[in-house]
């Protein structure tokens, strides 16, 4: 009886983003900075300032204190009379001054639950990672028994 082998290995060959070691999690504000804006020190400075001045100007307490400086003038305006003026003051004193901070506010919340959306998603795909990493070796020893098996029935 002639032996043939009937037994093809798989040769697995994992994809370059699938290695365990060069996970680092999902990338973070400083790290989409850095590549927007360059690593220089001018670059670092006015990331800090910006992200300074976001976070001052993005809290509800200056939104309230930019209302109350926006009251301050409305007297002004009002008393004018003139409908142009009290347009003028509502949409760029007012509203201006007050929907700033809070529209930052909102915007942070949304990025927070973005970014625990991502982190979410990293951790989904982590997992995901790590069970094929499972079937990759479950299947390895499949294939060692499978060989086995064919070698003892060539045998016969």
């Amino acid at each position: 009886m002639k032996k043939s082998s009937l037994f093809v290995t798989y040769n697995y060959e994992p994809h370059p983003r699938s290695d365990r070691d060069s996970l680092n999690g999902p990338p973070t504000v400083e790290q989409a900075a850095q590549e927007l804006r360059g690593d220089s020190k001018v670059a670092r400075f006015n990331r800090k300032v910006g992200l300074t001045v976001t976070m001052a100007v993005g809290t509800m307490w200056c939104a309230y204190i930019f209302t109350i400086l926006a009251f301050i003038s409305a007297p002004a305006a009002f008393s004018t009379g003139s409908p142009l003026i009290i347009i003028a003051w509502i949409a760029q004193t007012f509203l201006q001054l007050t929907l700033l901070p809070i529209i930052i506010v909102g915007q942070n919340i949304q990025a927070k639950a973005a970014d625990l959306r991502a982190e979410s998603t990293y951790k989904d795909a982590e997992a995901v990672l790590h069970e094929a990493i499972e079937i990759q070796r479950h299947l390895k020893a499949q294939d060692k028994l499978i060989a086995q098996i064919i070698q003892h029935l060539e045998r016969k």
